[in-house]
């Protein structure tokens, strides 16, 4: 079975001296369940693994009776290390509160219980961490699969996986596309959306939401301002709805909206929004044109390509920590910049269709970056440029 990296990050910190609450985050269908459950089997100290998935009560009380079975499994063991593992945890309500009591208390006591919480809502993990938990965890994030997994993997190459993106549990379905939509829209967009975001936030308009969703795949890559937006929605409302509504479609992990590139905060937050899907299934299970017919035009092909760049870009930028923007003065643009301390690097796609290429130099005259970057078909194939790691180049 195929291993990602962040199995090995968890072995090394697990076999640590006990010190942080080990939080694994990230949207549904990345593999953390089937990670955790790889740990638990590789693993030599006695482990304690519980899921909040399914459970009928919501409340703190059932963290605090498997923490305590863990305490007696542990006990009656006579172990010295011992590790607990609880998958989608943020569906407990207070859990973080709860578990900040119980590991406040084994610290004080000296029972050496190692934690990993894990759930697919990043916004509700981080409001209870930051709430509670402060200098008690580290996270790590675990991001829609890129295309040297994928390659690893499945044995797909870079055209398939700009069409079919990045979910390991769709492999199996791509010879049969009206199943694998299906697949991506029921399993993945309708679940992540009823059960991270309705269920867990008070949304008042859930129609709206969902059809901000499918605005925002269906122009991914496109700059649209919320003035545009409230003109294609019915029943729309505000500006600040919308936006909101956005930042939970962020924190599922569907679709985001990358702010403009500016030297004041101020100006970014105002901007308006670039569309960019966090994984290209998003975009392609709701394209009503088959596989075969898009990669034969260029323009709708290049428009893939580019929107496939965007995701690579975006996951790399949640996991590493630095900031990804877009930048458009008038009719100049740059389809990316990426920032992360004092570095700023501008990175322009030429795919296959046309596009005013003068941004770049404007760009350079006003910010100065400190490098710049083209992915076309000779300096730096775009097929090439989804192997790196973003990172790597500041």
């Amino acid at each position: 079975m195929f291993e990602r990296e962040e199995l090995s990050i968890l072995k090394k910190r697990v076999a640590e001296n006990r010190k942080f609450i080990q939080i694994v985050m990230g949207p549904r269908q990345v593999g953390k369940t089937t990670t955790l459950n790889q740990l638990y089997n590789q693993l030599s100290i006695p482990v304690l693994y519980e899921s909040a998935d399914n459970i009928t009560t919501t409340n703190a009380n059932w963290i605090e009776q498997v923490w305590e079975t863990a305490r007696l499994q542990k006990k009656t063991k006579s172990a010295k290390d011992f590790l607990l593992i609880i998958d989608e945890v943020q569906k407990v309500s207070n859990w973080s509160e709860a578990v900040k009591k119980l590991w406040d208390e084994d610290t004080f006591n000296n029972v050496n219980i190692k934690i990993i919480l894990s759930g697919s809502s990043r916004l509700l993990l981080e409001q209870g961490l930051t709430e509670s938990l402060a200098g008690r965890f580290e996270t790590i994030y675990m991001t829609h699969w890129g295309l040297e997994e994928m390659e690893k993997a499945f044995g797909w190459n870079a055209e398939q996986y700009a069409w079919f993106g990045g979910y390991p549990g769709s492999a199996g379905l791509i010879n049969n596309q009206s199943r694998w939509k299906n697949y991506i829209r029921d399993a993945i967009i309708e679940t992540s959306i009823s059960k991270d975001i309705l269920m867990l936030s008070r949304i008042d308009k859930p129609a709206l939401l969902k059809k901000l969703f499918e605005l925002g795949c269906q122009y991914s890559g496109h700059i649209l301002s919320y003035t545009k937006m409230v003109g294609q929605l019915q029943d729309a409302g505000n500006t600040t709805t919308l936006s909101h509504y956005l930042k939970l479609l962020h924190a599922a992990g569907l679709l985001s909206g990358l702010e403009k590139f500016a030297h004041t905060a101020i100006r970014k937050r105002s901007s308006s929004p670039k569309f960019q899907v966090q994984n290209n299934a998003l975009l392609n299970a709701q394209n009503t044109k088959p596989f075969d017919e898009i990669i034969s035009d260029p323009i709708e092909w290049g428009r893939i390509v580019e929107s496939s760049i965007g995701a690579h870009l975006l996951n790399h930028a949640l996991k590493n920590n630095f900031s990804l923007f877009y930048w458009r003065d008038r009719s100049d643009e740059v389809d990316y910049v990426l920032q992360k301390g004092g570095k700023v690097i501008a990175l322009e796609v030429k795919s296959t269709y046309a596009k005013n290429k003068k941004g770049m130099n404007a760009f350079k005259q006003k910010f100065n970056p400190d490098k710049i970057y083209l992915i076309d078909n000779k300096s730096l194939p775009w097929d090439e440029f989804l192997k790196i790691n973003p990172d790597e180049l500041f």
